[in-house]
Formats: structure tokens, C-alpha cells, sequence
């Protein structure tokens, strides 16, 4: 992934948020979010030069329908490229996008993670 990561931009507007050099997540969807647009990605679903054109036309809508910049997150705009993208180039439909990204939003939080700290595999 590490070789991935050197096509992201440090700066300019399709560049993520980031703390001393480091990725930033405020919430735990918007690394799955990240995730998974790097796993397509690494799948040469898609060039990056595509993800970074539709993040910067996300960014763009937002900032026209949002001319003082308040409540700006730039991971709901990275969901939104994505699934443009992957509408555009026929891969999924929206409407499936929109309808996983409630079933894992709905999900309670640690659902998937073994909390039995005695079992050892």
C-alpha cells in the first residue's frame, strides 16, 4: 500500500487531512472509505488521475453550494467522488452504493472485532 500512497497528494485540494506527516480519520468510515478506494485502486479499477479529477469537482460542488466553508468534511466529499466514479465507469450503481453505505453505517461500533480475550487462535 505504501507505494499507493505515493500517488496522494501532501497538499492542494484532493489532498487528504493529515497530523505530523500521518493520515487523519476522525471517524472510523472515512478510513474504510479510504481503504477501499485504495483496494480498487491497487486493482487498476481506476487511474488515479480519475479519483483525484472527480475529489477535486467534489470538493468544487461543495465549496459553491458552501461559500463560508462551514461544516466542511472532506471524507463525505472522497465518498462522493468515489461513488461518481465508480458510477461513471459502470462499475456499481448509486443506488447500491448509497444502500451498503447505510448497512455499514447502521452497524453498532466493534461489531467485527472478537471481544473473547481468552481465545487465542
Amino acid at each position: 500500500m505504501t507505494d499507493l500512497l505515493a500517488d496522494i497528494p501532501a497538499d492542494g485540494p484532493a489532498a487528504p487531512p493529515r497530523a505530523n506527516g500521518e493520515l487523519l480519520f476522525e471517524q472510523p468510515w472515512e478510513s474504510q472509505i479510504f481503504g477501499v478506494t485504495m483496494a480498487l485502486y491497487g486493482q487498476q479499477l481506476f487511474a488515479w488521475s480519475e479519483f483525484q479529477a472527480a475529489l477535486i469537482a467534489a470538493v468544487k460542488r461543495w465549496e459553491d453550494a458552501h461559500p463560508d466553508g462551514a461544516g466542511y468534511r472532506y471524507y463525505e466529499r472522497w465518498y462522493e467522488a468515489l461513488e461518481s466514479l465508480l458510477g461513471n465507469l459502470g462499475v456499481v450503481g448509486v443506488e447500491l452504493v448509497d444502500r451498503r453505505a447505510a448497512e455499514f453505517a447502521a452497524r453498532p461500533a466493534g461489531h467485527d472485532h472478537d471481544h473473547d480475550h481468552d481465545h487465542h487462535p
